[in-house]
């Protein structure tokens, strides 16, 4: 009797896992994108004015990757306690992060009020924010997917991998509105902080939406299982499954310099070296994050119908191929070609985006998927994502402005992640609450990338 009566509660909590998932890493994503989008802007002069300005601007995008550089020190960590204490409790503790270190950078004194400690307290602010995205990144595609039933796992991937671009859109829009409603001076007085402040009360929301969701069956089994917790689940993955971990860092790696080719390079090549305006990079910009919504949405929904492997290689194809006319037709100086293409080209490096919670849950038994899921996302961001847009630069720079040895760069990432796709079994189906046993160094992973 108490499973019936319990049956629609359980029917109801896939739902509301991935609500809680989707909205908090979105929310995130907005308060971390938000900063990106007022680096270049107003944070020089407020808080770095005794610089020169190309000193102070530098200074403060500086800030900017401060916060990637922090992603993989927080997925590291709350991987290692999400395996140990569970996922539920990890993504109430990095939302609520995120939701504090964006109201104090929204109510932070300017340089003019503090001095020096005014710099200090923003980096320290960046880093925290860098720590909580990088362990909600993982946690919350885990306690979406451990919650969700087999048959839907690539559409609730598919989900978790619109966040990025939706908070790009609204960070923007935002920003936009703040702009347009307020003088220059107010913008720079007071508008900017408004959205910082105001986040916490949608970080509230999202606090109350997880603390109706259940901690996932795949923990709870584990729990429950003869075979023990990992005393060091890091240790355990890197142990026992670094074969995984590299295949699946080295698939990602595409898709993460891709991303930022498209967001961050691109609009510094339209403008500087093709001469077009700022608000029409940053129109074709929206263009193309709302094309990487329904790209993340279709990977999600082919990985389900045609298995992981089918759908990636599908989306690896496709940018390989748009890779090759992606500049030219950027050259066009053409608005509609360039909204197009740019498109196109984030629309399917986010299709496999889309798919890449599930393939990496899938990957790991549920002691050591926190871990690995954690350590193969933020190594691809950290080793070639990152690093992208200034790689991008110099290259041009030593070409004479021609991009392509940009072009050759990337379609050898992309061909390395192709063959990874390739190489790695099929996993969809697969029981995400099954419990593996600990196993032998290097064993598994060896299967893990061998087989097909």
């Amino acid at each position: 009797m108490s499973a019936i009566r319990n049956a629609p509660h359980a029917a109801q909590m896939p739902r509301r896992a991935v609500t809680a998932a989707t909205l908090g890493t979105a929310l995130e994503w907005f308060d971390f994108t938000l900063y990106g989008a007022v680096s270049a802007t107003i944070l020089p002069k407020l808080f770095f004015p005794a610089m020169e300005p190309t000193a102070g601007l530098l200074a403060s995008l500086a800030t900017f990757g401060v916060g990637l550089a922090a992603r993989p020190l927080g997925a590291i960590t709350c991987g290692y306690l999400g395996d140990k204490l569970g996922r539920r409790n990890l993504m109430l503790a990095t939302v609520t992060l995120m939701g504090l270190a964006s109201v104090l950078m929204g109510l932070l004194p300017t340089y003019a009020q503090i001095g020096v400690w005014a710099p200090v307290l923003l980096v320290l602010l960046r880093i925290i924010q860098g720590f909580a995205l990088g362990g909600e990144s993982t946690g919350a595609q885990l306690m979406a997917l451990e919650h969700a039933a087999a048959n839907r796992r690539g559409r609730y991937s598919g989900l978790l991998g619109i966040c990025s671009p939706l908070s790009q859109i609204l960070a923007n829009a935002v920003l936009m509105g703040l702009a347009a409603a307020l003088s220059a001076e107010q913008f720079e007085r007071f508008g900017w902080r408004i959205p910082f402040v105001m986040s916490f009360v949608l970080v509230l929301v999202a606090i109350f939406i997880r603390l109706k969701v259940e901690e996932t069956p795949a923990f709870l089994a584990l729990k429950h299982t003869p075979v023990q917790q990992q005393k060091s689940p890091l240790k355990a993955a890197l142990g026992g499954h670094y074969g995984t971990i590299l295949r699946l860092m080295l698939f990602f790696c595409s898709p993460a310099a891709l991303f930022y080719l498209i967001v961050i390079f691109t609009l510094s090549y339209l403008t500087k070296q093709l001469g077009l305006s700022q608000p029409t990079g940053f129109m074709a910009l929206m263009v193309a994050n709302v094309c990487a919504i329904f790209g993340a949405l279709a990977g999600g929904y082919l990985a389900d119908r045609w298995g992981r492997k089918k759908a990636l290689a599908l989306g690896s194809c496709m940018t390989l191929l748009i890779l090759a006319v992606y500049f030219p037709i950027l050259n066009t100086q053409s608005l509609p070609a360039i909204m197009a293409i740019m498109g196109v080209f984030l629309g399917f490096t986010q299709f496999q985006s889309g798919i890449q919670p599930v393939a990496f849950a899938e990957a790991f038994p549920t002691q050591v998927r926190y871990s690995g899921s954690a350590l193969a996302y933020t190594g691809a961001n950290l080793l070639v994502g990152g690093p992208m847009p200034m790689v991008a630069v110099w290259l041009l720079s030593q070409s004479g402005n021609s991009p392509w040895s940009l072009v050759s760069l990337c379609a050898v990432i992309n061909l390395i992640s192709l063959a990874m796709i390739v190489i790695g079994p099929e996993t969809r189906g697969c029981d995400l609450n099954a419990v593996a046993p600990r196993a032998e160094p290097g064993a598994a992973n060896a299967a893990g990338i061998l087989s097909k």
